[in-house]
């Protein structure tokens, strides 16, 4: 049941206010709303060169999705290095996926890595699901299941389904922890709840070794974590 799923970049814009000299960013934030992409990409530039990380950030998915502008994955990385340099976590998360999947550079699991473990303690879940899949599988980092583990957990509970679908994988293959039928299944019936396809494919494969009371048990208790947002799941 090992996984290594393709991601994206994060493509939402950031909205938040309150910088000092945010104006043109708020023209731009508007601007996007109107799906005026033209004025948008002036206005995120004007703040940009004024240092703004969510600017910087903005550009950096304008130019890697092709909004408003030719997609340019240099253009890209380059708005995505500045605000990641500044410390900006999804921008961090946008430019190790870069590196890892060779998006106008050459693949490079270690600087991807490199960026996720910057990223993830900001509480970004995806730079968290990254960080539990490469201690997983070993891939770029020496393999650790306890590591793998405890970014995953923090990945779930924050309500991604691809980490609760892999907690589920590791809870079946007992990974890192005591091998649980019943708690794998629990991940994958939260997981499948928020129509992870692989999650349905494997709760259903975990019922099969299990009675209908412990599957009854099992969902009761997804049920229960859907219902306290994901925390103190596991």
């Amino acid at each position: 049941m090992k996984k290594w799923k393709v991601y994206t970049l994060a493509s939402m814009m950031a909205l938040c206010s309150g910088f000092v000299k945010a104006d043109d960013f708020e023209k731009g934030v508007a601007a996007i709303g109107y799906g005026n992409y033209a004025a948008a990409l002036k206005s995120f530039h004007a703040a940009a060169m004024r240092g703004d990380v969510r600017a910087q950030y903005n550009l950096g998915v304008m130019y890697g999705d092709g909004q408003g502008v030719q997609q340019d994955y240099a253009q890209a990385r380059q708005w995505y290095r500045k605000a990641a340099e500044q410390g900006y976590g999804y921008a961090q998360y946008n430019l190790g996926i870069m590196y890892l999947y060779g998006q106008g550079v050459t693949p490079d699991r270690f600087e991807a890595i490199r960026w996720f473990r910057l990223s993830a303690p900001q509480g970004v879940a995806k730079s968290q699901l990254m960080l539990g899949l490469a201690y997983h599988l070993g891939q770029g980092v020496a393999q650790n299941y306890s590591e793998a583990l405890k970014w995953l957990r923090l990945s779930a509970a924050q309500g991604d389904a691809d980490a609760q679908s892999n907690l589920g994988s590791m809870y079946y293959a007992g990974l890192g922890v005591a091998q649980d039928t019943m708690r794998a299944h629990m991940w994958f019936y939260i997981s499948a709840a928020k129509g992870n396809g692989s999650s349905q494919k494997y709760r259903d494969i975990t019922a099969q070794k299990m009675t209908a009371a412990k599957i009854a048990s099992a969902q009761r208790m997804g049920q229960d974590c859907i219902q306290n947002n994901y925390k103190n799941c596991d």
